[in-house]
């Protein structure tokens, strides 16, 4: 597996990561994008059944063992992590067979050409230079396959100021996604759509203990609402993408 300086640093840090007994931090801010994940797996139960898919930077299989139960053709796993990999196996040695896993290089894999139906991953774009990864899901992609990606964006002053305070808490090469990034999946994809979240339900995060709150659901409506208006949109924490290979 050919790993360039960055891929190095990033396998080093999810490691480093993976060994820990400690969660991170900021784990509890992801309760203001739990929409975010609901409208993920909404769509992966609409569209995994019968399907060859990819977990594009699997981790140690969270999202694995939901969308198991959609009844894929086959999901494989890979990560740049030997950690997570381990991780993962454990996990799934009894689970099911149609479950691989894999340490591989998410921008350069060994996958045939026109393999997946799906690829998704979960926050794993912005550790990767975005053209390399773009190029590579669509060559793994069958004609007409789909990709599916939550990711944190680039654009909130707020946040970034955070994420400047807090350097240790991600790794040196991570880039959460801008205006160019698109650009760059609008180039490569067609049918593209991108859905904002957490601008009212992360300033509120306090004010709520669950996606099942009133004050949550809320919070969702009127983010929605704020992201019809082009401005709110570089507020938003985090996207879901879908795409479709041209």
């Amino acid at each position: 597996m050919s790993l360039s300086e960055q891929n190095i640093r990033e396998k080093e840090f999810h490691n480093k990561l993976q060994s820990s007994s400690k969660g991170r931090f900021e784990n509890i801010f992801y309760k203001a994008i739990l929409n975010a994940w609901e409208d993920f797996y909404d769509f992966l139960n609409l569209n995994a059944k019968n399907s060859e898919i990819l977990d594009y930077g699997c981790g140690v299989g969270p999202i694995i063992e939901k969308v198991i139960k959609f009844n894929p053709k086959k999901i494989t796993g890979i990560d740049i992590s030997d950690v997570s990999i381990s991780k993962a196996k454990e996990k799934f040695v009894n689970i099911s067979p149609k479950v691989e896993l894999l340490v591989d290089n998410c921008e350069n894999t060994n996958f045939d050409n026109n393999k997946f139906d799906i690829v998704y991953g979960l926050g794993i774009l912005h550790h990767l230079q975005i053209s390399k990864c773009i190029n590579e899901i669509s060559r793994i992609l069958k004609p007409n396959g789909t990709l599916l990606f939550i990711e944190p964006l680039g654009t909130n002053p707020l946040i970034n100021f955070y994420r400047f305070l807090t350097p240790r808490s991600r790794s040196k090469d991570e880039h959460p996604l801008k205006p160019r990034d698109f650009n760059m999946i609008n180039e490569k994809f067609k049918n593209v759509s991108i859905k904002y979240y957490g601008f009212l339900t992360l300033i509120f995060f306090p004010l709520y203990r669950s996606n099942n709150s009133k004050v949550f659901k809320t919070l969702v409506k009127m983010d929605q609402l704020l992201f019809k208006i082009k401005i709110f949109q570089f507020f938003a924490w985090s996207v879901l993408i879908t795409a479709k290979k041209n």
